[in-house]
């Protein structure tokens, strides 16, 4: 454990330094790793603040009893096509999941919210596609605190289409078909990871509530990846078909796109 407020804001500034830079970092030095997720959530938040950067969404999941969550800035997503990522051995990486707008305010509040008040905040259900990217240039083998403490590695967000589906009618699976240019690349029995959307979605709304953070109109939430990573060629046509729930079209452009360069609100009505 980060036995120090000074070795956090170390951590956290190597992280914000990789971000700004839009290129990848060492891994933490042994005494600024963060030792559990207390230490990781400390990290973000630090991170957050070095970069000044507004909310513009939430990913969460549910990998054990416990809700774990990452901000997606405001200026990481994206409404519309072609989408900037920065390429990963020349493809974008990208996780095809449902996500939650609210249409309302949830400020924080010692008592949290109710089921029903969590599903009548849900202004809109989309298709998306997670960004997926992180700041270390060598993730694997790190432990899970320091990867959430780097946001989970998100990079960012493609908003895609309204479903016109309740939220609790959300099926767990569905499968997954990915086309680039009219061929078929890929095709995956798609699983929700935590068996529905709706329960990693209502469990972040009580955690950061709870924590004082309050929520805004707005703001997106994904919880999971349906096919988990899809590695998809850059600068070509890709429909991503989510079963019968419906298409998202896109294509990605490489870029060096810097946190000034953009800014993208989800507005509902």
């Amino acid at each position: 454990m980060i036995a120090s407020p000074i070795l956090y804001a170390v951590a956290a500034q190597q992280l914000a330094e990789a971000r700004r830079a839009m290129a990848p970092c060492g891994r933490l030095e042994a005494q600024c790793r963060p030792g559990n997720i207390e230490d990781a959530l400390e990290i973000q938040r630090r991170v957050r603040i070095i970069l000044n950067q507004s909310v513009g969404g939430w990913k969460c999941s549910l990998p054990g009893p416990n809700v774990v969550a990452a901000p997606i800035y405001a200026p990481d997503i994206f409404t519309s096509s072609p989408c900037p990522v920065i390429a990963d051995g020349g493809l974008a990486r990208a996780e095809p999941e449902i996500a939650f707008v609210l249409g309302c305010d949830l400020p924080a509040r010692d008592s949290g919210y109710s089921e029903i008040e969590i599903h009548d905040a849900i202004a809109e259900t989309r298709l998306v596609l997670e960004l997926v990217g992180g700041r270390y240039a060598e993730p694997a083998g790190l432990s899970f605190p320091e990867l959430l403490a780097d946001h989970l590695s998100n990079q960012g967000l493609l908003v895609g289409p309204v479903m016109r589906v309740d939220p609790v009618e959300i099926p767990g699976e569905f499968p997954i078909a990915v086309e680039a240019c009219g061929a078929v690349l890929m095709k995956r029995d798609g699983r929700h990871p935590d068996g529905h959307p709706l329960r990693a979605f209502r469990a972040l709304v009580q955690f950061l509530t709870r924590q004082g953070e309050g929520l805004t109109k707005g703001q997106v939430f994904i919880t999971g990846s349906y096919a988990g990573v899809l590695h998809l060629p850059i600068g070509k046509a890709i429909r991503v078909g989510f079963g019968d729930m419906g298409i998202l079209d896109v294509e990605f452009r490489a870029t060096k796109l810097s946190h000034s360069d953009h800014t993208a609100v989800l507005r509902t009505s």
